[in-house]
């Protein structure tokens, strides 16, 4: 069974700075028997870290309109049920079960922060200057913070599919980008600057593989980018292949509008 010393060791290995900001995805299940569960986990973080944050979103809030803007990658009207168990987006409303046990933990913990997006939430702990330069118009600002801070990824038992950061890059790269809705108790709000899909994102992995760090806990991989060179990778990729990164699933509507608009 895993421990504290086990993730604290493995983190350690990375050679990561203390004060460097990092944004975490992670999934518990990966590795195996942890003693405390994600507790463990994300004590483990907080100590090798000075600031961390997660993506805390809350897709039960969006809802499908019957009609809106074209090429939006959506199918309008086709959620008239699921619109009936949408929920009004609250601060304290847990994080999408997708997002795993550990970011949820992570927005229970008492000295955690939260933004205020209906839907692109992130959590985090020492990381208030990321966290408040979201807005409902540009939802991955937080990233950009910590990029400019010097921040890293850690992949925690996932891999880039789970990668957030990966959408800010597509951002820069000028890569469309959509327009959502949630509910709130103001009423329903839009939320452009919605990304694509991330079901193709681990082609990335092949152009990362010389300055990735990994650290192997239990049944786990724990991986670590630098922010600087991921960004700068991912904008690389598009600008030699516009379609580069999209997934290879002809229903996939948001990667179709992507692929539409690049021809």
């Amino acid at each position: 069974m895993l421990t504290f010393r086990d993730f604290s060791t493995g983190l350690h290995k990375l050679g990561i700075e203390p004060t460097r900001p990092v944004i975490a995805h992670a999934s518990l299940s990966a590795f195996g028997q942890v003693h405390g569960g994600a507790e463990t986990v994300l004590g483990a973080l907080l100590v090798s870290y000075n600031s961390l944050i997660m993506p805390a979103f809350t897709y039960v809030t969006m809802l499908t309109p019957e009609c809106g803007p074209p090429g939006n990658g959506i199918t309008y009207g086709s959620e008239k049920d699921r619109n009936r168990m949408v929920e009004f987006y609250t601060p304290e409303l847990p994080a999408d079960r997708m997002m795993g046990v550990i970011a949820e933990t992570l927005r229970q913990h008492p000295k955690a922060s939260r933004s205020a997006h209906p839907i692109l939430s992130f959590t985090g702990v020492n990381a208030e200057a990321a966290l408040q330069v979201q807005t409902c118009s540009h939802p991955l600002q937080p990233i950009r913070v910590l990029a400019d801070a010097g921040g890293w990824v850690l992949l925690l038992g996932v891999d880039h599919t789970s990668n957030t950061s990966i959408h800010y890059a597509e951002c820069l790269a000028e890569r469309k980008q959509f327009i959502r809705w949630a509910l709130t108790p103001e009423g329903v709000k839009e939320c452009p600057g919605w990304p694509g899909c991330s079901d193709g994102f681990q082609a990335i992995a092949h152009r990362l593989e010389v300055i990735t760090r990994t650290a192997q806990v239990g049944d786990g991989l724990i991986q670590a980018v630098s922010l600087t060179d991921l960004v700068d990778a991912v904008i690389q990729a598009i600008g030699e292949d516009p379609l580069a990164l999209l997934c290879n699933r002809p229903d996939c509507a948001r990667c179709n509008a992507v692929r539409k608009e690049a021809k």
